[in-house]
């Protein structure tokens, strides 16, 4: 993958005697890394990202915004990762894994842009545990031992993990020393065990017991509900743990500027400073209302909180906090630099080409967006083929072990079609196989404003004449099409779909 612009740094990131944002899921974007940053945080951590969610990815830089380059990880459309020059040095990749290759091949996609890698293996939620990730690691000490070991052998940046305690004190001993020789820089912990909640109290002294134990940096976590109420608070709690630095958590999410050391600023400031930072970034706006709900908790049912509860848009979150000039502002300027981009960059057609082994390919996905409910290109391609008296299409499908994904190879005419790029699941790299085959022909694929098939039309017109008897024919329409498609448009109804 390119790397960009994006400036390499050295393996400098200290762990000692720091104050760090933990790793929140959908909470811990770039906007509250940004924000937490601003307010006198050393590191912050990115939420965790799952590896295999990450290796259907790709990494683009996408140009000058903000304070300079802008690299994200993509899956299709959506961000999954986003970062920035500003943080670049003090930001940690956590990951969600449960596998040491895949592990590491998601380290060397990101590790170029951030300052160092985390294992998590502390979270007791559903969403981190189910495949092994999560707390569910600490019951495999072999696993762990391998993943970290792979990691701190195969990646240029600085290796940790963030742990819960376990039920016996010795047993907890036994593991962080184990883990401390894989060679990792620092190890996060959070001082509940696996079943724990917030309401249960935090075991200072299991933290303590652990930081007396190990030479590399231990990382306190776990103090928002019980010790940290205020800046302060978090050098006491990092006396009571014996701890190197702090990680805080919840407490930072309810009011990032308890970094600060001149004390908490008022509410109002710092949301409409995130906002400022949600907007700039592209922030999406469900992702900035749900972190912005977290900061007014017992203020959602005020005006301003009502107000935020129903805004369906970044431009109406903006406008229920008086910075509806700002979105209009920081909209024009965005337009404005993605234009400029595209103009220095445009995108290559995509035009088949035949490669040595006598496969046509092409770098296509299928997008359900792009095309009508009711066609789509492999019901386009068995139609043609059945009309030019050929064999209908078949479809050879293979998964990558590393990432599983799917890539197709369709066959029609003794001809083979491919797209290169490889999809998450078998029905869409099927779809766009037959999308490759329609196109190098030359033939309709059942996009939206493409003017539709000769048989669709000949179909539809039935149906319109005789709806009723078309259900009574439903058995005679052949192959992909028989879902009741044509039943679905005489009545109005809209119909889906599979591949």
């Amino acid at each position: 993958f390119s790397r960009g612009r994006m400036i390499e740094h050295s393996l400098s990131l200290c762990y000692r005697n720091k104050l760090i944002l933990a790793p929140m899921v959908r909470v811990g974007t770039l906007p509250m890394r940004l924000l937490a940053l601003d307010y006198g945080a050393d590191i912050v951590y990115c939420e965790e990202l799952i590896d295999l969610k990450m290796l259907q990815c790709k990494r683009v830089v996408n140009g000058e915004c903000g304070s300079g380059p802008r690299m994200c990880v993509r899956l299709d459309d959506r961000v999954v990762f986003r970062t920035c020059e500003r943080e670049q040095s003090r930001v940690v990749f956590q990951m969600g894994t449960s596998d040491a290759e895949r592990a590491l091949a998601v380290a060397r996609l990101v590790e170029n842009d951030v300052a160092g890698i985390d294992v998590n293996m502390g979270c007791p939620k559903e969403y981190s545990t189910k495949g092994g990730m999560g707390a569910a690691l600490l019951s495999d000490p072999d696993k762990i031992e391998k993943i970290l070991s792979t990691l701190v052998k195969g990646t240029r940046r600085p290796v940790t993990c963030k742990i819960r305690i376990l039920p016996s004190l010795e047993d907890t001993l036994s593991l962080v020393k184990r883990i401390e020789r894989t060679g990792i820089a620092a190890v996060t912990v959070h001082g509940r065990k696996r079943e724990e909640r917030p309401q249960h109290p935090v075991s200072c002294e299991a933290i303590r017991a652990i930081a007396e134990a190990l030479s590399i940096p231990v990382i306190a976590n776990g103090g928002s509900h019980d010790h940290i109420q205020k800046y302060l608070d978090i050098e006491d709690f990092r006396q009571a743990t014996a701890a190197s630095s702090v990680m805080v958590a919840r407490a930072a999410m309810w009011n990032p500027s308890i970094f600060l050391k001149e004390g908490l600023r008022p509410l109002e400031e710092v949301m409409q400073k995130y906002i400022r930072y949600a907007i700039q970034y592209e922030n999406h706006y469900t992702n900035t209302k749900y972190c912005l709900c977290q900061m007014l908790r017992e203020q959602l049912e005020s005006p301003q909180g009502r107000l935020l509860h129903a805004a369906q848009s970044s431009q109406e979150i903006c406008e229920a906090f008086g910075l509806g000039a700002f979105y209009e502002e920081m909209t024009r300027e965005l337009n404005a630099r993605r234009a400029e981009l595209l103009a220095r960059t445009p995108e290559a057609a995509a035009e088949p080409a035949e490669d040595t082994s006598g496969v046509i390919k092409m770098a296509v996905k299928f997008d359900r967006r792009a095309y009508s409910p009711q066609i789509t290109p492999k019901m386009c391609l068995l139609e043609w083929c059945r009309k030019e008296k050929l064999a209908q299409p078949v479809y050879d499908t293979v998964q990558r072990p590393l990432d599983r994904l799917f890539c197709s190879v369709v066959t029609v005419a003794e001809q083979k079609y491919q797209s290169t790029l490889w999809d998450k699941s078998k029905k869409l790299a099927e779809q766009a196989a037959a999308i490759v085959c329609l196109r190098s022909r030359g033939l309709p694929e059942g996009r939206l404003g493409e003017e539709s098939p000769s048989w669709h039309k000949r179909k539809r017109e039935a149906i319109d004449q005789d709806p009723e008897g078309s259900r009574n024919q439903e058995h005679t329409v052949p192959g992909e099409l028989c879902k009741k498609l044509f039943v679905a448009l005489g009545s109005g109804e809209e119909s889906r779909l599979g591949g």
